[in-house]
C-alpha cells in the first residue's frame, strides 16, 4: 500500500501497468460547506492478466473510483496514465477502457435488441464493417460470453433475458472495442446467488483469454480472494489496506479490514437475506456519510471512530507499514513492524 500522499506503484513492481493510478482525489462540493472528499490521493496500477479487487462497505468511495477511471467523473486532482501516456483522448482512452456495470437492466436500452447493443460499438470502434462482418462479430461476441444459439439471442431484447443473461450481454459489449482494461462495478451484486460464480467465472476466463487488466469492485471478501491476485481495501476514501489477496483476507492487518471478514454473510444466504443485507449496507452508507463530514477535515486515522482499538496518537495520520511481503496496512498498531 501507498501513502495517502504517495504516488508508488502497487505491490507487485513487474510487469509494468496498462494502467496508471497517482494520487487520485475527488472531491464532491457540499451546498454550504466544505467539499466531501469521496477519493482521498489514491495511487495503484492495473496490470495485463491481473484481477485486483476494490474491497469496501457502500459508501467507502469504491464507485467513485470507478467512475473517475471511466471518465464518468472528473477528478479534483492526480493523474491516470494509460500505456504510460498521461494525455490520451477520450475516444481512444474509452476504446482501451471499458465498464460492466452493477445493474445489467439498467445499462441496457430496452427499445434496442441485443444485436443492436453489440453492433454499435462494433462499427463504431471501427472493429467490423457494416453487413457480414458486424454479424459475424456480434456472433463471436454472444459465443463468447456463452449466450447461445447467438442468431436468437440477438434478436432478444433485455426484457426477455435473465438477470445473469443481461449480464452476459453486457460483458460482450464491453468486450467489443477489443479493450485491454475492464473495470467492472459489483457485477454481480444484482443477480441471484446461483449464478455470481458462473458471471465471475466467465470474467476470469475472458481475463486470460484477452490478457485483459481487470479491476473488480465488490464488498464479497470471498469472491475477491477467489478472483484476484492482489487486494486494496478502503475506507473513506482511503486505502487502509493492500496486498495479495490471501494474505489481506486470511490475515488481515487492519482493524477495518478484520471487521469485513467477520461480518461477512454466508455464502449459503439465501436471496431475501442477500437483499436485506443490501438495504443494511445502503443504510449505514447514510450514516457514514453523514459522520465523514464532520470528520474528513479533521485529519488522522480516518477510522478512529469506529475502532475497538483506537489510541490517543490516531488522530496523526497513521503511517504505511508493512507487515507482510508486499502487504502493508494503514495504522499505528504496526508502527513497529509485524511483530508490534
Amino acid at each position: 500500500m501507498t501513502d495517502a500522499r504517495s504516488s508508488a506503484p502497487a505491490v507487485d513492481p513487474s510487469p509494468a501497468p496498462v494502467l496508471e493510478v497517482s494520487d487520485l482525489t475527488v472531491d464532491y462540493p457540499q451546498r454550504g460547506g466544505r467539499p466531501l472528499r469521496a477519493v482521498d490521493h489514491l495511487s495503484f496500477g492495473l496490470r495485463a492478466g491481473q484481477t485486483l479487487a476494490l474491497v469496501g462497505e457502500s459508501g467507502s468511495g469504491k464507485s467513485t473510483v470507478v467512475r473517475a477511471l471511466a471518465r464518468l467523473q472528473r477528478p479534483s486532482s492526480g493523474t491516470v496514465q494509460l500505456g504510460g501516456r498521461p494525455r490520451t483522448g477520450a475516444a481512444a482512452y474509452r476504446r482501451e477502457v471499458q465498464m460492466v456495470f452493477q445493474d445489467p437492466f439498467a445499462s441496457l436500452n430496452p427499445a434496442h435488441t441485443v444485436d443492436h447493443h453489440l453492433r454499435r460499438p462494433l462499427i463504431a470502434t471501427g472493429r467490423a464493417r457494416r453487413g457480414a462482418p458486424a454479424d459475424a462479430a456480434v456472433r463471436e461476441l454472444l459465443e463468447s460470453v456463452n449466450l447461445t444459439p447467438a442468431a436468437d439471442m440477438a434478436a432478444k431484447r433485455p426484457h426477455e433475458l435473465s438477470g445473469g443473461q443481461r449480464q452476459r450481454v453486457a460483458i460482450a459489449r464491453a468486450l467489443a472495442p477489443e479493450p485491454r482494461i475492464l473495470l467492472a462495478d459489483e457485477p454481480v451484486s444484482m443477480l441471484d446467488v446461483s449464478i455470481r460464480l458462473e458471471i465471475l467465472n466467465l470474467l476470469d476466463q475472458l481475463k486470460r483469454r484477452h490478457g485483459l487488466a481487470l479491476l473488480y469492485v465488490t464488498h464479497d471478501l470471498a469472491t475477491a480472494r477467489h478472483f484476484s491476485s492482489e487486494v486494496m481495501v478502503m475506507y473513506r476514501g482511503t486505502v487502509v489496506e493492500r496486498g495479495p489477496s490471501d494474505a489481506v483476507i486470511l490475515n488481515p492487518a487492519h482493524p477495518y479490514t478484520r471487521l469485513l471478514a467477520e461480518s461477512a454473510p454466508s455464502t449459503g444466504a439465501s436471496r431475501e437475506q442477500a437483499r436485506a443485507a443490501r438495504r443494511e449496507r445502503l443504510d449505514q452508507r447514510a450514516r457514514r456519510t453523514a459522520e465523514q463530514r464532520e470528520t474528513t477535515a479533521e485529519g488522522g486515522c480516518p477510522f478512529r471512530g469506529r475502532c475497538p482499538s483506537v489510541m490517543d496518537i490516531c488522530a496523526q495520520r497513521p503511517p504505511v507499514a508493512a507487515v507482510g511481503a508486499g502487504h502493508q496496512a494503514l495504522c499505528w498498531l504496526h508502527r513497529e513492524g509485524p511483530e508490534h
